[in-house]
């Protein structure tokens, strides 16, 4: 018989498996980033980095979806550790660029087995995988369209 609580019940929640997906599968990136050096939001960083190259703390945030507040520590973290610079652009002070040094290049060949090493613990075929990032991609665009309006 249901309930008008149903709704509420956490088995009826598509949030709690995305939440408990998710903890668990970044618990799985931790061994591994344990040996670069790195934790996952550092990793997420590096990532934008190798594939953009020079971005601004605005753009790096945006693309990692992290607040300046969250992201300062972690640049500050990055540069003692002698993988990122960070330095403001000429034509604009109040702009903070990100760039790699080449210890934080060469990293990304130490890294590419990350992904990996990860997917195994998913699975998933080939099809299925490419079926959740699509539908998680577009519930993510699908927020920041209703966020927007």
């Amino acid at each position: 018989m249901q309930s008008e609580y149903d709704c509420l019940k956490i088995s009826n929640q598509l949030c709690f498996p995305l939440y408990a997906c998710s903890k668990e599968l970044i618990k799985q990136y931790r061994e591994p980033l344990q040996e670069l050096g790195l934790t996952y939001t550092q990793y997420l960083v590096m990532m934008v980095l190798w594939e953009f190259g020079d971005v601004s703390v605005r753009e790096l945030g945006e693309k990692v979806m992290l607040d300046s507040g969250t992201l300062t520590p972690l640049l500050k973290r990055l540069e003692k550790q002698g993988l990122i610079t960070r330095h403001r652009e000429a034509s604009d002070e109040r702009v903070l660029i990100i760039s790699l040094t080449d210890e934080g290049l060469s990293l990304r060949d130490r890294a590419i087995n990350v992904p990996f090493i990860v997917g195994r613990c998913l699975k998933l075929s080939q099809e299925e995988a490419q079926t959740l990032y699509d539908l998680l991609y577009k519930a993510l665009s699908d927020i920041h369209e209703s966020d927007n309006n």
